[in-house]
């Protein structure tokens, strides 16, 4: 996909109306509080854990970008029209790709049990370094294919079932599954770009999936300074 001269990926529309921006800002101002509030308090809980360095580095690479995540976005969708939004664009999409590696960096130090673990946390942060790249770089091009990749990154710690997920306390597995199922559907909103509101609804979508994964992360630091 090639880039107008403001730009702007070739063939992206922006034209909302103040409603449906007054609903999106709605949504991102509560993302923004919870993504500093939340943020704060999991690394202060992690350290308050016997848990060790290296277990609070992996929760507060987790508040990072949770933060990290949920203001860019809010700086992104709510910047007016312009060369600098479209560099914003490039930021809030490439910080997708870590927030799910951050968020699998706290959950694999925590309770991962073999080699499997943390190969597996390799393979997020080597295909998350990649995707990153591609979206600061490449500004525009494999959009669709990266929502695919998001999916598949997102899901993949079925692959490490045993050692990872298997291990999580019951509520935080049913957290994690419905942030996983939150994330997916809402996909399906992010893509269906003539329905009203959509870009609000599907941020609503994230932001919900990323509080039941907030809430597996806690879960999952409490159990393992207990």
């Amino acid at each position: 996909m090639l880039l107008a001269e403001d730009g702007r990926p070739a063939g992206l529309v922006w034209n909302y109306t103040r409603r449906e921006m007054l609903a999106d800002g709605t949504i991102h101002l509560l993302g923004v509080v919870f993504g500093l509030a939340g943020g704060i308090a999991v690394a202060i809980l992690a350290a308050l854990q016997p848990l060790g360095w290296a277990a609070w580095l992996s929760v507060a690479v987790y508040a990072a970008a949770l933060a990290s995540m949920l203001g860019v976005s809010a700086t992104y969708n709510m910047w007016p029209v312009g060369r600098r939004k479209w560099l914003l664009r490039r930021a809030d999409h490439a910080l997708i790709y870590l927030m799910i590696a951050g968020t699998y960096t706290p959950l694999v130090t925590l309770v991962g049990t073999d080699a499997r673990a943390f190969a597996l946390l390799t393979m997020v942060w080597l295909v998350a370094g990649i995707g990153i790249a591609i979206k600061l770089l490449l500004p525009g091009r494999f959009d669709r294919v990266a929502i695919g990749l998001y999916l598949l990154l997102g899901w993949s710690g079925v692959l490490a079932y045993d050692s990872v997920i298997a291990t999580l306390s019951s509520d935080a597995l049913w957290l994690l599954g419905i942030g996983g199922v939150l994330y997916s559907v809402g996909v399906v909103f992010h893509v269906w770009r003539s329905l009203p509101y959509q870009n609000a609804i599907w941020h609503a979508f994230v932001l919900a999936a990323t509080a039941c994964h907030y809430g597996t992360v806690t879960l999952t630091v409490v159990g393992a300074g207990a």
